[in-house]
C-alpha cells in the first residue's frame, strides 16, 4: 500500500477531502519523526513502537574489494508491532 492508498483510505472512511487527508496524515508522519530524532519513543497501543536504537561500532567488508572496513557507530529507526498488529497479521 502506498502513502497515496493510506490518504485516500482516510478520505473515505472520515469523510474528509482528500487533500485534508494528506495534511493529517503528514501531520502524524512529522510528529512521529519529530519525536524520534529527539530520541524519543513514540507508542500507539496495539499497533506498535517506534523507537531509535543505538548501535556499536563494527568491522564489515567493502562489496566489491573484500577488504575490511570500520563501520562506525549509530543509530537506527526501529519499530516494535503491538500485540493488535501481531494478531492481525498473522490470523
Amino acid at each position: 500500500m502506498q502513502k497515496s492508498e493510506v490518504e485516500a483510505a482516510l478520505a473515505e472512511k472520515l469523510n474528509i477531502t482528500k487533500t485534508a487527508a494528506r495534511d493529517l496524515l503528514n501531520v502524524i508522519l512529522d510528529q512521529i519523526t519529530l519525536e524520534m530524532s529527539r530520541g524519543q519513543r513514540v507508542s500507539l497501543p496495539g499497533f506498535g513502537v517506534f523507537e531509535v536504537r543505538a548501535h556499536g561500532p563494527r568491522t564489515g567488508r567493502h562489496p566489491q574489494t573484500g577488504e575490511p572496513i570500520e563501520i562506525p557507530a549509530g543509530h537506527n529507526a526501529h519499530f516494535k508491532p503491538g500485540k493488535g498488529l501481531k494478531d492481525a497479521v498473522s490470523g
